[in-house]
């Protein structure tokens, strides 16, 4: 469970430029100042990295890229959706990323690994599949409604629908392994 929480840590930290330039953005309505606060946190974030010599990951680097060249179209345009799209890509390489068999393996306990290890892969599918049509959905969304519609809505939607997949795979694979514990506890017949 900690590396789950790791993870979606990791995945806020990667997309805390977005979410600190709609947060500024709600509170000012100024696109140029939310878009410049955005791209310099997401380039102080690399920094601090930087100074206290640590290996910056590639999704980190990712992120950078992407909020230097949506924060840098935004301004160009002064058209907010460049940022609103961020989301979109990062949901994409999240879910190609998820197609890998057994990538839930490391969230998994011992016990879980050891007795619903194929329902595992199965739910490291589905929430491939999740992520690829949060991809979708953000980029519907970010091109057809406000910056105030699409942080309400994709912000609710996106803490909702990974909180019940995570709890309808949690539920499914505690069931299916007890089935299968108590079957294979049973006395074998004569």
């Amino acid at each position: 469970m900690k590396h789950l929480f790791d993870a979606g840590k990791l995945l806020l930290l990667d997309l805390a430029s977005t979410f600190f330039f709609l947060v500024v953005y709600l509170l000012t309505r100024n696109i140029t100042l939310s878009v410049v606060l955005g791209m310099a946190l997401g380039a102080a974030q690399i920094g601090w990295h930087l100074v206290r010599r640590q290996p910056i990951d590639t999704m980190q680097w990712m992120s950078l890229f992407l909020v230097l060249g949506a924060g840098t179209a935004t301004l160009l345009t002064d058209d907010p959706r460049f940022v609103m799209i961020k989301p979109t890509v990062i949901y994409g390489i999240v879910g190609i990323v998820m197609l890998k068999p057994g990538w839930m393996n490391r969230y998994l306990p011992p016990v879980a690994m050891e007795i619903v290890p194929d329902i595992a892969v199965i739910f490291g599918y589905v929430w491939a599949g999740l992520m690829f049509f949060s991809a979708g959905l953000n980029l519907i969304v970010a091109l057809n409604f406000s910056v105030v519609t699409w942080s309400a809505f994709m912000s609710a939607y996106g803490i909702v629908s990974k909180v019940l997949l995570f709890l309808i795979g949690f539920a499914t694979m505690r069931t299916i392994g007890r089935r299968r514990r108590r079957a294979q506890m049973a006395p074998a017949p004569s």
